[in-house]
């Protein structure tokens, strides 16, 4: 393994779950592409117990690039570098790790017991009493004082061989401390709940080598936290029902017991809320509880003397040459003056013109340059592509979520929080359908209580991918003043594709959708031909002057023929051929080619990219000729080029089709959607509408007519069991 040898200097930052940044001078490397840093200090990373300054450790690892910080050493692993000859043992003895025991105390001792001192000490500390002179107090704290130190690293070997990775064990360690080895003997589920990223499954591997039973109470309350998550997750729930934990865990555990107690246990120890016949985990309820009790503060608050600013409107209108409608007036008017808002309404309807607006009009208002707006106003969305839409449109700066918060992934924690709040005074969120209650609760908590939020979305879209739907439940609650848009905006008279999403919508479909528009067609085509003509619109419309970046083909499942992994290889194969002057790797099944178009799949903050946006690949450096001698793909996102390593190809997959899930937050001048028979079980209307919404210029519908009409007739998407919407309305009763 590669390693680097060398003595801790200093702390840069160090995060309570025991992620690392700091500088090591450095005597010792095996690593060719280190040599230059030998007697050198350097910044490293990664996840460590305490270290102590002025011990020397061996980090293994690599030197990496960081885009932010600069190189620094990625340490995966690591050992201590105990002394062990005479002047280094003394040394060690004298330094601060050891009160009171000054240099011609450590000598004595050393000249003692030799070579082997630390370790006699270790074995027996009443070697020390060969010492002269040596009282038994300064024994006992030579001997509790080395114990400790060596405590971490024998914690961290004993966790290893139990089977977790050494950042697991890393982190298990700085979670319990000295208590570690006690915990693990007393209930080593624990871990599922205490401990990011170790979930119950790996967790039960590892129990099962400590002989725990089957049926043992603390297994069973681990795995019911582990089924509420599990069902919150692919449900999207914010709580469950008993019956269904109950099912779902004997069923998982493949046992036959009554557990209902289990269930009331968890309960009293605070792991779960039970109300009303409802089973919370514990974030899930505090966050929506937080967000009801901010929303409806934020909602009653007491308003400033309202602004009449009709004049801003009309000075808006004659600069900019438009007239705003009644609805847009009354969401401009009531954005300026109230704290909260929701402003809501399908495409076509202005809500990208009234952001605008607002933001000038707040401008002009309190008499603020553009440089006093960047502090003030912020300016959000849940994805990177619809931050920029709002950024083009305002001239501001918008960012995403995630990135305001300052989201640390090594931690999985946000540095603006509750305790760290931002001081900005106006706060205007888009796409707010997207955003799930944890991320929106995270959000509430890092801002102040004076603040005034606006949230703009389209309340038929599809909810987030994550638990809640927030949107949904803030509007139907009616305690957050709402403004719906449905005058139709931006459309001509041979032009489709707004008034289809107002038809589906209003529940009002007409056979207009089988009629070719300027903007719009749909192509009725048998299954087994769906793809080849997909291949053909695409090529049509490049030689039109589309490019492949312009085109999206959207498709609501992954398998089948059909399918978007399916199309994605037929995709590549027509639009990014293999070539001798293309350089492509193989990672798995997948080819991944210079100039291939990529979908993001989780967010990378640190790198400005984040789930959802779309990029091409600009270069690959096959390991013979990189420096990291791995292979490499460059991805360029729109200007920002990204470097991913094979770790972190799993974060990227082809995008010339995604799913229609993925494509939320987006706009595509061209948008292709299939409508196979095939994906019946997985069509419905707001699928559907979402799909359609992310076309500018054209949509073309593939497949059959019956499938598309039966997606757009199913209204009953799967139910989602939320509370938001109840507690904001107990809030008034």
């Amino acid at each position: 393994m590669k390693y680097i040898k060398g003595t801790f200097k200093k702390y840069i930052y160090k995060s309570d779950s025991g992620f690392t940044v700091g500088l090591i001078r450095i005597k010792e490397v095996n690593d060719e592409d280190m040599e230059d840093y030998v007697n050198k200090t350097i910044t490293f990373s990664g996840n460590f117990p305490d270290l102590n300054l002025e011990d020397n450790y061996i980090f293994y690892g690599e030197g990496v690039k960081h885009p932010k910080y600069g190189f620094q050493y990625s340490v995966s692993s690591f050992d201590r570098v105990k002394p062990e000859e005479k002047d280094g043992i003394i040394e060690f003895l004298c330094s601060d790790l050891f009160n009171g025991i000054g240099e011609k105390t450590a000598k004595k001792i050393v000249d003692t017991l030799g070579d082997n001192t630390l370790d006699l000490i270790v074995e027996d500390k009443n070697n020390l009493l060969l010492v002269p002179n040596l009282k038994q107090k300064k024994i006992d704290d030579i001997y509790n004082t080395l114990m400790k130190y060596n405590e971490s690293h024998n914690t961290i070997v004993f966790l290893t061989n139990l089977g977790f990775s050494m950042k697991d064990s890393l982190n298990i360690y700085n979670k319990y401390k000295s208590n570690t080895i006690q915990n693990m003997e007393y209930n080593i589920y624990m871990l599922a709940d205490d401990i990011d990223n170790i979930n119950f499954e790996k967790v039960d591997e590892i129990a099962k080598k400590l002989n725990y039973d089957e049926a043992d109470e603390r297994r069973i309350e681990a795995s019911i936290i582990y089924i509420m998550k599990k069902l919150s997750f692919e449900h999207g729930d914010t709580y469950s029902n008993k019956e269904d934990i109950i099912n779902n865990t004997l069923r998982f555990l493949n046992i036959d017991k009554d557990i209902e107690m289990n269930l009331i246990n968890l309960n009293k120890e605070g792991k779960i809320i039970i109300e009303n016949d409802k089973y919370y985990l514990v974030d899930m309820y505090q966050a929506e509880k937080n967000i009801a009790d901010i929303m409806y503060y934020l909602s009653n608050e007491k308003e400033e003397k309202k602004i009449d600013i009709d004049k801003y409107i009309e000075g808006l209108e004659n600069t900019n040459d438009i007239k705003y409608n009644e609805q847009q007036i009354d969401a401009i008017k009531k954005a300026i003056n109230k704290n909260a808002l929701i402003i809501t309404g399908g495409p076509g309807t202005g809500k990208t013109t009234i952001i605008k607006a607002i933001v000038d009009i707040y401008k002009e208002v309190h008499h603020y340059t553009y440089d006093d707006l960047e502090s003030r106003i912020a300016l959000l969305a849940p994805t990177g592509r619809a931050a920029k839409r709002i950024s083009e449109s305002t001239l501001l700066k918008a960012s995403t979520i995630h990135r305001f918060l300052k989201w640390n992934k090594d931690t999985n924690e946000f540095s603006i929080n509750e305790y760290n709040k931002d001081f900005s005074e106006f706060i205007i969120v888009d796409e707010v359908s997207m955003i799930d209650v944890t991320l929106f609760d995270a959000l509430l908590k890092g801002l102040t209580k004076n603040i005034k939020i606006i949230l703009v979305g389209d309340y038929n879209q599809l909810p987030s991918v994550r638990e809640g739907q927030l949107l949904k439940d803030l509007i139907e609650s009616e305690v957050i003043d709402t403004v719906h848009l449905d005058m139709l905006y931006r459309q001509n008279e041979n032009s489709y594709i707004v008034s289809l999403a107002h038809e589906i919508k209003n529940n009002d479909l007409s056979l207009e959708f089988l009629n070719k528009k300027d903007d719009y067609a749909f192509i009725s085509t048998p299954s087994p031909l769906i793809k080849q003509n997909v291949i053909e619109i695409i090529k049509k419309a490049i030689n039109k002057g589309f490019s492949t970046k312009d085109i999206q083909v959207l498709a609501p499942m992954y398998k089948g023929v059909n399918g978007i992994d399916n199309l994605n290889v037929e995709l590549q194969r027509i639009l990014n051929p293999s070539s001798i002057e293309k350089k492509e790797i193989q990672y798995g099944e997948v080819i991944y080619r210079e100039n291939d178009k990529v979908l993001q799949l989780t967010n990378m903050p640190d790198d400005n990219v984040y789930n959802g946006d779309i990029g091409f690949i600009s270069m690959i450096k096959t390991s013979h000729e990189s420096s990291s001698k791995k292979n490499e793909i460059y991805v360029d996102f729109d200007g920002n080029v990204v470097k991913y390593e094979p770790k972190d190809f799993i974060n990227i997959k082809h995008g010339y089709a995604i799913s229609i899930h993925k494509s939320q937050g987006s706009e595509f001048k061209m948008v292709i959607m299939p409508m196979d028979n095939a994906y019946k079980r997985m069509l419905y209307k707001k699928l559907v509408y979402t799909g359609i919404t992310r076309a500018k210029q054209s949509l073309i519908l593939v497949g059959d007519s019956q499938a598309f009409s039966f997606a757009v007739a199913n209204d009953h998407e799967m139910l989602r069991k939320t509370s938001l919407k109840e507690f904001l309305q107990n809030k008034i009763v």
